[in-house]
């Protein structure tokens, strides 16, 4: 018998499990093990389920015997703790919704339930999903496996947290201005930000309704196609998905990289990038250059305005949701995420309607500037080296809420465009914390990014490291 590791990817478990080579209930064991011996260090979990983790392993054995094929049977995952279940909290990271039960389930868990995986917890998050960093005042910051004294990204801190450090096979974040890419960046995982329309919202908690996409965060873009077939496609209870046909996972992955032809910035759109930052990104081009991918260096638009018109509808459209809350339990907010929701208000009207209303001609220019020869962009995550907690410290006033800023500088533009983007692991850097990249492509073209992603994992032998557990 094969026993699961901390590297072993969603796709080779699932690949043992058909082969009978071990059980739902061998695979999930050993990951409430690995829960209990990193929660410690790392606060990934609001709520470890393990009994109901158990039973369900056993069912999904049982299952299995009788002849079940369904693609995800006995997979242990766990999930940001924002999605309603019937009968059942979801805390959404705050202090407000303790009393609040989920009358029905939202559709990408009860997708995912579908297919067979079964959830080992609920995972921590940012406040209402409003935080960079991972920071949270309620149940407590989420840290980084790599080194705990630093930030996991956020607002899907624990997804990040529980996938890098081998406690989970996979988790669901949401992206409404990096927070899959961001905790998939920060603990050197794959993060699929899909195209706005390609995954229900139905049974998540919004942050800002039209920037907000739902992906996964995997150890390897094999397992992100693997999740993202079952999750995607339309659902009749969120209006604003897409009816395209969604493939298979293996289609997701087949797209040929001989001639596709990758972009980068002649410039530095988003600022000075760490110089360790930079070399990973030319050593990644190099790799798809010798997958046959051709490589044109392009000058962007500019995306500063694409941040802030990002910044104003998400800011906007927060306070609208929050308004009632805010008014009536402010006491119950954190400090830093009852400002940075305040100033919504102070939003005019017209501000935010001239951005929603310019959002279709921008997506065109830039994908007419952009896509013209080119399949894929190639960017910078974030321009810094992984802050550390202290540095981020959201109380704290000054340069450090710049810092907090800038973090997304990279990846709100792409949540106003609507676009694709795949954050990539490109091994650590000479203080042991990630490298990565984000890879951008035009609206519904997740197979191209996930065929890179899938084309980079085999080519390169960092994929699935994980860091040790702390001593």
């Amino acid at each position: 018998m094969t026993r699961p590791n901390r590297l072993q990817s969603l796709h080779e478990l699932m690949m043992e499990m058909e082969a009978g080579h071990i059980s739902s209930l061998e695979a999930t064991e050993d990951m409430l093990q690995r829960m209990e011996a990193w929660q410690p260090h790392i606060n990934a979990f609001i709520r470890m389920d393990g009994d109901a983790a158990v039973d369900a392993a056993k069912a999904a054995d049982a299952a299995r015997a009788k002849g079940d094929k369904r693609p995800l049977l006995g997979a242990p995952l766990a999930h940001k703790d924002m999605f309603t279940r019937v009968g059942e909290r979801s805390s959404g990271g705050s202090a407000l919704l303790g009393d609040l039960i989920g009358e029905d389930t939202a559709t990408v868990v009860a997708r995912l339930g579908d297919a067979g995986a079964i959830e080992t917890g609920r995972l921590n998050m940012s406040e209402f999903a409003a935080g960079p960093t991972g920071h949270n005042a309620h149940y407590g910051h989420a840290r980084n496996p790599w080194n705990p004294d630093h930030i996991t990204g956020g607002s899907s801190s624990g997804s990040g947290a529980s996938v890098a450090a081998g406690v989970v096979y996979g988790a669901l974040g949401s992206d409404t201005g990096g927070s899959i890419r961001l905790p998939a960046i920060m603990c050197g995982l794959f993060g699929l930000k899909p195209t706005y329309g390609a995954v229900s919202r139905y049974g998540a908690m919004p942050r800002a309704w039209s920037l907000d996409t739902i992906g996964p965060l995997t150890r390897s873009a094999t397992d992100a196609a693997m999740m993202y077939a079952v999750i995607a496609g339309h659902d009749p209870k969120d209006t604003t998905t897409s009816r395209r046909e969604i493939p298979k996972w293996q289609g997701l992955i087949d797209k040929p990289l001989k001639g596709l032809c990758i972009a980068h910035a002649k410039s530095e759109p988003f600022g000075p990038v760490d110089p360790e930052t930079h070399e990973a990104h030319v050593a990644a081009l190099k790799v798809f250059e010798g997958l046959g991918c051709e490589i044109l260096e392009v000058t962007l638009p500019d995306c500063a305005p694409l941040h802030s018109a990002a910044d104003a509808i998400s800011k906007s459209e927060a306070a609208t949701l929050h308004g009632r809350w805010m008014r009536e339990r402010p006491g119950d907010y954190a400090t830093h995420v009852y400002s940075r929701t305040e100033a919504g208000f102070a939003i005019p009207a017209t501000v935010y309607l001239e951005a929603q209303a310019a959002r279709g001609q921008v997506v065109r220019d830039f994908c007419a500037q952009v896509f013209v020869k080119a399949d894929a962009l190639l960017l910078p995550s974030i321009t810094m080296p992984v802050p550390s907690i202290a540095e981020t410290d959201e109380g704290q006033p000054g340069a450090i809420l710049k810092m907090v800023a800038g973090i997304t500088r990279a990846t709100r533009p792409f949540n106003y465009l609507g676009l694709p983007g795949l954050a990539m692991p490109l091994g650590v850097s000479t203080k042991g914390l990630p490298l990565s990249c984000q890879l951008i492509a035009r609206p519904f073209q997740e197979r191209t990014l996930l065929s890179l992603g899938y084309g980079y994992e085999q080519a390169v032998d960092h994929i699935g490291a994980a860091p040790p557990l702390p001593g």
